[in-house]
C-alpha cells in the first residue's frame, strides 16, 4: 500500500509542475473563468481528463507486451530522465520573468469539456510528456498491477483538477491572494523535485543495464 500511495504523491507533483507552466490550457482557464466563475477549472478539466485516460487506455492495450520488456524499460528510464531535468532547467531559467497573465484570451467557446480536449491537443508540449515522462511512469506503475496505473492516473489527474480550480477561484474571487512571487516559489519548488526524481529515473535504468 505504501508504494501505491508514492505513485499517487509522486505523480501528483510531478503533473502539477507540468500543470502550472504557462500553455493553451491554463490560457482558456483564465478567459473561461472570467465568463464562467468557478467552475470553468473543473470543467476544462473534466474535458482534459477524458482525453488523457483515452490516452492511457491506448497506451496499455497496444503497448502492454512491448513496455514488459527490459530493454525498453531502460530506454524510456533514461529518456524520461532526460526530459524531466530539462523541464526542471527551463523552470529554473523561467522564475525571474514568470507571472500570470491574467489578462489572457481565449478562443469563445461555450462547450468547456471540449475546450478542454481541444486545448490539450493543442500544446505540443502535452504529447512530448506523454511520450516519455507519461510512458515511463506508466511503466513504472505496471509493476504493482493494475493498482499501480490506478493510483498513477489518479494523481496525476488530481494535481491538474487542484491547480485549475486554483486558477479559476483566484480570477473569479481572490487573484490578490495569489501573487507572481508565490506561483514562482511553487514553480521553483516542483522544479527542485523533478530534478530528484529525474535522477531517480536515470538511477533505475542505470541499474537495470549493470544488472
Amino acid at each position: 500500500m505504501l508504494a501505491l500511495v508514492t505513485i499517487f504523491f509522486s505523480s501528483f507533483v510531478i503533473a502539477l509542475s507540468g500543470a502550472m507552466m504557462p500553455g493553451p490550457l491554463l490560457t482558456a482557464t483564465i478567459s473561461e473563468s472570467s465568463r464562467h466563475g468557478v467552475k470553468a477549472g473543473p470543467m476544462l478539466i473534466l474535458g482534459h481528463g477524458i482525453l488523457e485516460l483515452a490516452l492511457v487506455a491506448a497506451l496499455l492495450l497496444g503497448l502492454a507486451p512491448i513496455l514488459k520488456q527490459e530493454s525498453v524499460f531502460i530506454v524510456i528510464a533514461l529518456a524520461g530522465a532526460g526530459i524531466l531535468l530539462w523541464m526542471a532547467l527551463t523552470m529554473f531559467r523561467s522564475l525571474p520573468r514568470l507571472r500570470v497573465d491574467w489578462e489572457a484570451e481565449s478562443p469563445k467557446r461555450d462547450h468547456l469539456v471540449v475546450t478542454g480536449i481541444l486545448m490539450s491537443l493543442a500544446n505540443p508540449y502535452w504529447t512530448i510528456w506523454w511520450a516519455s515522462i507519461g510512458l515511463g511512469y506508466i511503466l513504472y506503475s505496471m509493476q504493482y498491477g493494475p493498482p499501480g496505473v490506478v493510483f498513477f492516473f489518479l494523481g496525476h489527474i488530481a494535481a491538474d483538477l487542484a491547480w485549475y480550480a486554483v486558477v479559476s477561484l483566484a480570477v473569479g474571487r481572490g487573484r490578490r491572494f495569489f501573487s507572481d512571487r508565490l506561483y514562482r516559489i511553487i514553480i521553483g519548488g516542483c522544479a527542485t523535485f523533478l530534478v530528484l526524481f529525474a535522477g531517480y529515473f536515470a538511477w533505475s535504468g542505470i541499474e537495470k543495464i549493470l544488472s
